[in-house]
């Protein structure tokens, strides 16, 4: 009787084990939402390719750096420099002067003390070089019987000088013609002149500035040479 129970049991036990066995081998179940990680396909570290280079668009490692600051815009263009500078100002190629001028005239006709306007034009074309023309005028008291002396003259050449100081000195060369009232007998009103001489600017602005110069005038009145004296006391205009 004892053999036969101690076989039964000895099968019972075979068979728990077979089974538990079975249940060991088989397959997990899914994760659920509980899980405190994800299977590792559902990750974006499964889409990334190890192949690609770091300038494809495509790249999927950027998934795992969200947020990247954009791209800084790219700095303006520098504002291109002025032609001149003066400390920190713009220049300018055009001035204009505008002055009161004294001729000091003489001859072995008329000598007279003229006072006048003077008119000056220039342009620089470049920081030192410029082309200029000027007008003259000048009135003396009656001479010659109630004849008033009236001196115009004008003409055209360069001046030279520098433009980067808050004083700027200056030379100039220019030729013309003149015009003398009183008519006087046998004589013409009309002769060639030349005019040189230097200056100093002084500039208040980067638009404007006091000019004093002094030139030697020549003149050819009365089939003659004169050697004048003229100064300049003027405002210059830039622009």
């Amino acid at each position: 009787m004892k053999k036969p129970i101690l076989g039964m049991a000895i099968m019972f036990v075979a068979a728990c084990a077979v089974f538990a066995q079975q249940d060991d081998n088989a397959p997990a179940p899914a994760r659920s939402a509980e899980n405190s990680t994800a299977p590792s396909g559902d990750t974006s570290a499964a889409q990334v390719n190890l192949f690609e280079t770091g300038k494809s668009e495509s790249n999927s490692l950027g998934l795992a750096t969200p947020g990247a600051p954009a791209a800084a815009p790219l700095p303006a263009a520098p504002a291109p420099r002025p032609n001149f500078v003066f400390g920190d100002r713009d220049d300018y190629r055009w001035q204009l002067g505008l002055g009161v001028s004294f001729v000091r005239f003489q001859s072995d006709i008329i000598n007279a003390s003229l006072v006048g306007t003077n008119t000056t034009v220039s342009y620089f074309t470049n920081g030192w070089l410029a082309l200029e023309g000027d007008i003259v005028t000048g009135f003396a008291p009656t001479i010659l019987a109630n004849e008033h002396v009236k001196y115009l003259g004008g003409g055209g050449g360069i001046r030279v000088g520098g433009r980067r100081n808050r004083f700027e000195p200056w030379a100039h060369a220019l030729v013309g013609g003149s015009h003398l009232q009183p008519q006087t007998a046998g004589n013409s009103r009309n002769c060639l002149s030349a005019q040189a001489g230097i200056g100093l600017d002084y500039r208040l602005h980067s638009r404007f500035s006091i000019r004093g110069e002094t030139d030697w005038l020549y003149t050819t009145f009365f089939n003659q040479t004169q050697n004048n004296f003229q100064a300049t006391l003027s405002v210059v205009f830039h622009f």
